[in-house]
């Protein structure tokens, strides 16, 4: 396959992430047309480095999924999210769409229980992305939009997939890295950097006091993810910044000087992961008879010694606190405040787009690292490029940051003190990836292609996230499920579990072995039905719900802020033990699913509760026809909605009632009855259960859902 067949232009650079504006629909589909197939080709042509079908499916490292996943996963992302914003209306393989939908970090809700798959054949993905193609192929083609193609634009949704592909061309080439060699080979369009000798001394040089300004406005014309919008100004002191990142040379003194051995230069989690991992060294260095050799994509060569060493973050740390030692100066990781000072003082800009790269970024120059002192930045070198740089700050929310409503779980799941910054790209990093504004988080124990460069100072370490929850619809929700009791109404997720547990005594079949709580929201009915049952699994769309009850689970504790008047808020701490639910804890598990297509693996249920679920989905009349196979026989289903149908939310015709039919009102429960009576048996109900929402503290939204129980016969 010739290299343009690989994805690149004509110029022979891999296209860089478009303008979303202009004055040319047809210009910019063609643009678009062209940013999507060399993305989707040079994507296809890295899984080529795999050297056979058995290479899919053996996991090269046990917190990730096989390869085989990642094949599939970023074409499901097409259609998962063109569904959502409304560009298509059908699935490709429903099938497919569930199993590769999530399950790409080691989150709690993320199911890498391969035994729990009948993973596809490689030539069935294959054959999947195929259609996929001709379905983006198609929209962009023929769906109308206008320019300039903002954040809340269904269009939208078709560079996120297009940048999410591309990111995956990070991740999955550094799992290949992981693979065992008899797993992978070199390939023409994958050729690493040829150059290579001996590094100068790493040196410092001052970086002048000056203020950073982050954050972008959502009216950019250009693709951005969620956490890069919003603003965050800061002051920062001067400081002191090696020369050039920590080549493999630099970084022997600390290997051969033990520090791998020495606990006194290894924080508690960076002492868990390496007793864990067994490290002695970075994990891509190989120790052979010669002496030292380094792994790259897909060989062993000769160590790179003037090429930047690649280790996690707790690996990075531990050689800033021994080089401290060593030095007697204040060396660490800068923050990102600090690293943005860098790339404001060496003046930098964004890859042109018409132009090669002055910086080893967006596969400008070759398929890996390069010397240190290939790419000059001002008095630094590779400010950007090479590798990712790890920064001491966890990720974070700017001031005015907001969700997308489509992807809500691509930043959110990683505020949680655990994802670290990494600025400045690698050789892969394209399109988004490559830009200034981005700001991707990665675990501190896993590896991208990314090292560090440190820096001295004396001023501390300050992050700037917060312990308590400011998104404020999780906030209400948060208070919704595990809040003071309003007006008099009983909480109700839990008199809904109640109300189930007792009908399931009374009706059901007998069995209190595993509950479904779908559409379960931050998590409370989940943690009331495990009171009954040994084992619940709680469902919802939303990661940022999941995380909540997700870290109820695990801490007992969930914080968060409250909107009371005007800007002021209130702070609020809710604790399991103290509502009695500590011990069933242990009993509930967290996944994120979409409940009108559910993995084939959640079945075998004695009662599935779906509250205020029904009249949100975009197909609740397939919803209803698939949830009674999840249900063991005579077991119960209770569904519980103030049908509050919405065409946002729902196309009228798939509303379950809520119209007139025949001339005559057509209620939803009349529509249940149709739809569920050859399975079900209506045994309780229907009932009112109010609940109340707090939106302000003088504010509250007072409704009653409609509960029915059917148990299936």
């Amino acid at each position: 396959m010739s290299q343009l067949q690989h994805g690149q232009k004509e110029d022979g650079l891999f296209p860089r992430t478009p303008l979303l504006n202009g004055n040319d629909v047809d210009a910019k589909r063609r643009e678009l047309l062209q940013y999507f197939h060399a993305t989707f080709d040079r994507y296809e042509s890295l899984f080529e480095v795999l050297s056979g079908d058995e290479a899919y499916y053996k996991k090269p490292i046990s917190l990730r999924h096989p390869l085989i996943f990642y094949f599939g996963h970023t074409a499901t992302f097409f259609i998962n999210k063109f569904l959502l914003a409304g560009l298509i209306e059908q699935r490709i393989d429903p099938r497919l769409e569930s199993m590769f939908a999530v399950g790409v970090d080691e989150m709690s809700w993320d199911d890498l229980d391969d035994a729990r798959y009948a993973w596809p054949t490689v030539a069935e993905v294959a054959e999947y992305r195929d259609k996929v193609r001709a379905v983006v192929d198609s929209v962009i083609r023929t769906t109308s939009f206008s320019l300039p193609i903002g954040w809340k634009d269904p269009f939208w949704a078709v560079v996120m997939g297009i940048e999410h592909e591309r990111i995956h061309l990070e991740t999955s080439s550094v799992l290949m890295r992981q693979h065992a060699l008899n797993y992978v080979q070199p390939h023409p369009a994958w050729r690493p950097c040829e150059t290579h000798g001996e590094p100068p001394p790493n040196t410092l040089v001052d970086i002048p006091a000056g203020k950073v300004v982050l954050g972008r406005s959502f009216d950019e014309p250009i693709y951005g993810w969620d956490n890069e919008y919003g603003e965050h100004r800061a002051e920062v002191p001067a400081f002191r910044a090696a020369r050039t990142l920590v080549t493999n040379r630099e970084y022997l003194d600390f290997v051969d000087a033990g520090g791998y051995a020495d606990d006194t230069v290894w924080d508690e989690e960076g002492l868990g992961w390496r007793r864990y991992a067994r490290a002695e060294h970075p994990s891509f260095w190989v120790s052979a008879a010669n002496g030292w050799r380094l792994r790259l994509l897909s060989e062993e060569v000769a160590m790179r010694w003037d090429w930047p060493v690649e280790v996690n973050c707790l690996e990075a740390q531990a050689f800033c606190r021994w080089k401290a030692r060593a030095t007697g100066l204040p060396v660490r990781l800068p923050t990102e405040d600090e690293w943005n000072r860098l790339y404001d003082h060496a003046g930098l800009g964004d890859v042109p787009p018409d132009a090669v790269a002055s910086a080893n970024l967006h596969l400008d120059h070759g398929a890996s690292s390069c010397p240190v002192t290939q790419f000059a930045h001002g008095d630094l070198f590779d400010v950007v490029g090479n590798v990712w740089q790890w920064c001491e700050t966890p990720t974070y929310p700017f001031d005015g940051f907001d969700v997308h409503p489509i992807y809500d779980d691509f930043t959110t799941p990683t505020f949680d003190d655990r994802h670290n910054i990494i600025k400045g790209g690698s050789w892969i990093s394209a399109g988004n990836a490559s830009r200034h504004a981005s700001r991707y988080a990665f675990r501190r124990h896993f590896f991208q292609h990314a090292g560090f460069r440190y820096i001295v100072s004396d001023v501390p370490v300050t992050n700037p996230a917060s312990t308590y929850e400011t998104d404020a619809l999780l906030s209400q929700y948060a208070e919704f499920h595990y809040g003071d009791e309003v007006f008099g109404v009983p909480n109700f997720p839990q008199a809904l579990a109640e109300i189930g547990i007792d009908a399931h005594r009374r009706l059901g079949n007998g069995q209190f072995r595993r509950a479904l709580d779908l559409g379960c929201a931050t998590g409370r009915a989940s943690f009331e039905l495990a009171r009954a049952f040994e084992r619940v699994v709680g469902i919802d769309f939303s990661a940022r719900f999941i995380q909540a009850g997700a870290k109820l689970a695990e801490t007992g504790v969930l914080r968060y802020t409250l909107a009371d008047e005007g800007d002021l808020v209130s702070y609020h701490e809710r604790r399991l033990d103290a509502l009695g639910l500590a011990e069933t804890a242990a009993r509930v598990e967290f996944w994120q699913g979409d409940a009108c297509n559910l993995k084939d693996v959640f079945v075998g249920f004695d009662l599935i509760l779906a509250a205020n679920l029904i009249d949100r989905l975009y197909s609740p009349r397939r919803f209803l026809a698939d949830v009674g196979r999840r249900l063991n026989p005579g077991g119960l289903l209770l569904l519980a909605s103030p049908y509050t149908w919405l065409e946002e939310h729902t196309k009228r015709e798939e509303w379950v009632g809520g119209f007139k039919k025949d001339g005559e009102s057509y209620t939803t429960l009349d529509g249940l009855k149709d739809l569920l009576s050859a399975e079900y048996e209506l045994v309780q109900g229907p009932q009112a259960v109010p609940f109340v929402i707090r939106e302000t503290r003088r504010k509250h939204q007072h409704t009653l859902s409609e509960l029915t129980i059917w148990r299936r016969t």
